[in-house]
């Protein structure tokens, strides 16, 4: 897979929600390349920053030639990047590491937190084959429904305290899903407690499932190895690389 490392002009960036943050810049050659659950990493302009920061890939238009993404304000390297405006040029490595099946003719998406950010650009390539199933603590976390909206079938949403939705997790809506609908891949992207949740159910039912993990990246590439995990097979692999999205079975114990 061709990854480039290019200056994009950042075309647009603003506030969606209590620091959530969706930038968009102008990267012909990644947006050109980019598959569903892949990510980039982010060289910050400005400030004492070593490390570039990888952020998924949450749009693709491949008419302007831009990539979007939306990410958390919460550490200094992102605090940063919120504070970049448009015009400013930064720099682009991607796209990297290994995305999302998309054979799949009717795929059930279920995102917690800002795991719906990359399950967004499957959402779009899956041209309203999939549905979403999201999680947050209250109404006030599932902004993303509006964003979801024109791109799945259908939107089922969960929150902690009942404010939207069923009550409970997605693990609650999950079973109530698959044994209604006719789907044929799980994804899964969010903390890792509700994907191996998650993954289970999906085990049960006997439907494929495929989960994106997180880890602390240094490089991006695989080198530096500082998101090595222990697979079920016992082999050591990187999430950069390897990943970021991995066969449930590979990574969880489902028995």
């Amino acid at each position: 897979m061709p990854k480039v490392a290019v200056d994009g002009e950042i075309i647009a960036q603003h506030e969606l929600a209590k620091d959530v943050w969706r930038m968009e810049v102008e990267a012909r050659e990644i947006a050109r390349e980019a598959e569903p659950g892949q990510f980039v990493q982010l060289q910050i302009p400005r400030g004492a920053f070593t490390l570039r920061r990888p952020v998924g890939i949450a749009e693709v238009s491949l008419q302007k030639g831009t990539v979007a993404f939306i990410y958390r304000a919460v550490g200094k390297g992102t605090k940063a990047l919120a504070q970049l405006t448009a015009g400013t040029v930064i720099n682009v490595l991607g796209p990297l590491g290994h995305g999302f099946s998309c054979k799949a003719k009717r795929p059930l998406l279920v995102g917690g937190g800002m795991g719906l950010s990359p399950l967004l650009f499957y959402a779009e390539h899956a041209q309203g084959k999939a549905d979403v199933l999201m999680g947050g603590r209250c109404e006030r976390e599932l902004f993303w429904q509006e964003i979801y909206k024109s791109h799945v079938q259908e939107v089922f949403c969960t929150t902690d305290d009942g404010s939207c939705g069923t009550k409970g997790f997605t693990t609650t809506l999950l079973p109530e899903l698959l044994q209604k609908g006719d789907y044929d891949l799980v994804i899964a992207c969010g903390p890792e407690i509700m994907m191996k949740g998650i993954a289970r159910i999906a085990h049960e039912y006997n439907i494929p499932c495929q989960v994106s993990l997180e880890k602390r990246m240094g490089c991006g590439l695989g080198a530096c190895l500082s998101c090595s995990i222990d697979t079920t097979s016992g082999e050591r692999k990187k999430v950069c690389k390897d990943g970021p999205v991995f066969w449930a079975e590979e990574v969880f114990d489902l028995a």
